[in-house]
Order: structure tokens, then sequence, then C-alpha cells
């Protein structure tokens, strides 16, 4: 019997996981065999435990209702949702309604905000905490797309160390309201000569948040180049007494393990590299109880959870035709490393009906095994270094000026809606 996402089902994640525990036929040890172990104690934030210490990292159109599932159904974590702008939350914005929806099972109900205005930050907790939403909330300050960092949002914010301040001390002064654990992620700074990461760090842990993830690269790298865990472990070192997670360039269990041992982080966060990979998690969790076991889907079975995604799409958008573009940007990322031809990819990547899909999918050899590190590694755009999208004059002063004020106080109305 083979393990894979088809076998998992969503009416008991539970079972689910330890069926994939249970009959491990499909998995093979780590490195032909090493013995690549790493025993982590569960990660505490607040009066939360997470036996995984193992992070869902929010994505905008990824990390959706029906994507987390399928992660929850392979491993342990915390599984966070898309971010969500705080204007659009507090205007109950049809979209980010639905963005911070969670299933029934799912047991930690973790949502990311954003905002720049500290009264709309502070409203958006407060409506979560008092209309019992979450269990756990974030807070995005590590976002580098222009369209949010050219308002002095997401990773452009920490530069300006009053506003940073404001917004964290609105956000824990609600939280704490309904004893909800509030955490940040954010990234080294804007540029290497702009970095805030450090003195981020401290303010966030001065307001009582419960822990602080650093992606280890400045807004204008992007998602370009490595990753810096030297920063990562500043930042562990400089914090002793608050949860430290570390974000950027974990492709594979082995990358969290080395980043662990590396850095010395409490916990890692997962992004770009689940995307198409929702299994990705049970070899986390593997590695974190000390096994060398991974999964090695063949094609039929990458084909099965891809086909599964689009179902569970079609039950959070409630509308086939707007699942099935969605499932489009999978494509490449599922098959990944996979003997699949150009002809067939394309058809998938503008398929139109879950019965189109089915057909398409009949088509993949179902001989093809697992292609090994080819299916691994990177995934989606890296792009290039560039000059951060910002504010003019943002990077002159870390105070801001009258003109900025007047600025974020209009700010959000230009991401709003999720």
């Amino acid at each position: 019997m083979t393990v894979s996402a088809s076998l998992a089902s969503p009416q008991n994640d539970a079972a689910a996981h330890t069926c994939a525990q249970a009959t491990p036929s499909s998995t093979v040890p780590a490195d032909g065999g090493s013995a690549t172990r790493l025993e982590l104690p569960p990660l505490q934030l607040g009066n939360l435990t997470i036996d995984t210490p193992v992070v869902l990292a929010p994505m905008a159109g990824i990390t959706n209702k029906a994507f987390r599932r399928l992660c929850r159904e392979y491993g342990g974590g915390l599984y966070v949702t898309e971010m969500v702008t705080s204007r659009a939350l507090v205007e109950r914005n049809e979209k980010s309604m639905r963005i911070i929806s969670h299933d029934e099972d799912e047991s930690v109900r973790s949502v990311q905000l954003y905002g720049v205005e500290p009264k709309t930050v502070g409203a958006a907790v407060r409506m979560l905490v008092e209309e019992d939403r979450a269990d756990h909330i974030d807070l995005n300050f590590g976002c580098p797309v222009p369209k949010v960092t050219r308002k002095g949002g997401g990773s452009a914010l920490p530069w300006k160390t009053e506003l940073f301040e404001s917004i964290i001390r609105s956000a824990t002064r609600e939280a704490a309201q309904g004893n909800i654990p509030l955490t940040i992620k954010m990234r080294k700074g804007v540029t290497d000569d702009h970095l805030t990461f450090l003195d981020a760090g401290r303010i966030a842990r001065e307001y009582g948040v419960a822990a602080v993830t650093l992606h280890g690269r400045t807004t204008g790298q992007f998602y370009s180049g490595q990753a810096d865990w030297a920063a990562i472990k500043e930042l562990r070192e400089a914090l002793p007494d608050v949860p430290v997670l570390g974000n950027g360039d974990i492709w594979t269990a082995e990358d969290a393990i080395r980043m662990v041992r590396e850095t010395g982080v409490d916990g890692v966060v997962i992004g770009r590299g689940c995307q198409g990979r929702p299994w990705l998690f049970g070899d986390l969790q593997a590695a974190f109880e000390g096994s060398d076991q991974r999964f090695t889907p063949t094609l039929a079975e990458v084909g099965e959870t891809f086909y599964r995604h689009a179902e569970l799409l079609i039950d959070y958008f409630g509308n086939e035709e707007q699942a099935l573009r969605d499932i489009r940007k999978h494509v490449a990322w599922y098959f990944k490393g996979y003997a699949v031809g150009g002809e067939l990819r394309a058809a998938m990547a503008t398929v139109g009906t879950l019965e189109q899909l089915r057909a398409l999918l009949s088509e993949l050899n179902p001989d093809a095994g697992y292609p090994g590190a080819d299916a691994e590694g990177p995934r989606g755009r890296a792009g290039t270094p560039k000059r951060p999208a910002l504010p003019d004059g943002w990077l002159d002063s870390r105070d801001l000026s009258e003109a900025h004020r007047a600025m974020i106080a209009a700010a959000e109305s230009d991401v709003s809606g999720g």
C-alpha cells in the first residue's frame, strides 16, 4: 500500500495522518539511509503548544483553506491563512472574510494581518478576538511586493520605528484581551544598509509578542540569492527569552535540520518549498521526530494529489470555474522534475473543468516513479535584486514626516480587499 494524499480523508485529518505514518511504503530513508535526524521540543506560543515546530508561511493566493488541508493531512504544525488587510477585514470585505475562514477541524485557527495604521490594525485584532475568529494572530512585516512597500507597508514598515512600535503596541493590547498569542514575521531590513531586524525584534519582545519570525533576506533581495541564516542566528542570540523562527531556503527536511543546527531557532517557517509539495510537512514531522523516512510520490500519486487539490478549491470557492482557474498556477510546482510533456502541461495550465482535468491526468505515465532531486529544490520565480519601491524620502529618517503620516492614514485603501 502506498502513501499519498489520495489516502488522506478530508473528513478526518487525524486518521489520515495516522494512516500515512502506519503505511510508509512510499517513503524512503533520506540520503540513502543516513541518520540525518533532529529532535526539537514543541513550539510554545503563549497558551498554544505546537507539537511539531513547523509553520506554513502565509502566501497570497496559495495558503487558502484548501491547501492548508492538504498540508495538514501529511504532518503537524501551525498553518496560517493568506495575508488579509486590516482595513478590508474591518470592512468585512467578502474576499477577506473568506480568507480568514477555517475548517471546523483546524485545531489552531491562525490568521495573518497586514496593516500600516495602528488604529486599524488594532480594530482588526479586536474583531478577531471579540468574534472568536482566531486562536493565533501573526502580523506581516515581511512582504516585499512593491504595491505594499511603496505605501510604507510590509518589509518597509519597521524602518519607521515609531510607526512599527505603535502597531505592535495596539495589536498586542487587543490580542491580550482574548489571551490570543500574537507573533510577527519580518525581513532583515529594506537593504543591507538599512537593517531593522534587531531593533524590531527587541521592540516586539518589549510588548510581549509570542514569537518572532525572520526571513533572512532584505526587501531589495525580494526572493533572489540566498537567505542569510547568520542574521537569523544573530536574532536568536539577541532574543534569548522569545521563540525565534527561521524562514528562507528550506526546500527539504534536511534543509530544516541544517537551519536549526546552524542558527539555534525554535522552529522553521516554510514558504515556497511546499508549493506543489504538501507532503513536505510529512517529511518535516518525521525529521523532527527523529525519523529519516521521506515521501517520494510517484507521478500517479502527484496527479491524484493535484486532482484532490482542485476538488478542495471547488469547496473553498464554491465555484468550479474559479477553482480550476486557481489550480492552473500550481501545475509547474506539482510536476517539477517529473516527465510530463509540454503539451500536457500546457493543457493542464488552461483546464476549465474537473472532468477535463481528470481526462488530462489519465494521460500521465502510471509507471513513472519519483525523480529525486529534480522534484525538489527552489520553486517559483526568485527574481533578481531590485531597488525597493518606497515612498519618497522614506529612508531619509527613521521618523515619520508629516507627509508620511498623511500617506499612512490612507495607505491601506490601496490594498483593501484581502
